[in-house]
């Protein structure tokens, strides 16, 4: 099964919520808030897009090491 695109678009989500959360740690700016509402239906749907994205993205680890061990 192919899902590279599927990687790539959860890889690019989680590097978003990375980015947020530097913005957080550094400024105390929550960018996903600021553009979408503080805590609204679409920034919570957004937070779980990424939390989900960064648990699927634990079985590329699995993945990556086993097309090494080939």
């Amino acid at each position: 099964m192919n899902t590279k695109g599927l990687d790539y678009t959860l890889l690019a989500l989680v590097i978003i919520g990375a980015v947020n959360w530097g913005l957080i740690g550094l400024f105390r700016f929550d960018l996903v808030s600021f553009l979408f509402g503080d805590m609204s239906w679409l920034t919570r749907i957004i937070y779980g897009i990424v939390g989900i994205g960064g648990l699927y993205l634990c079985s590329v680890f699995g993945r990556i090491r086993s097309i090494n061990e080939a």
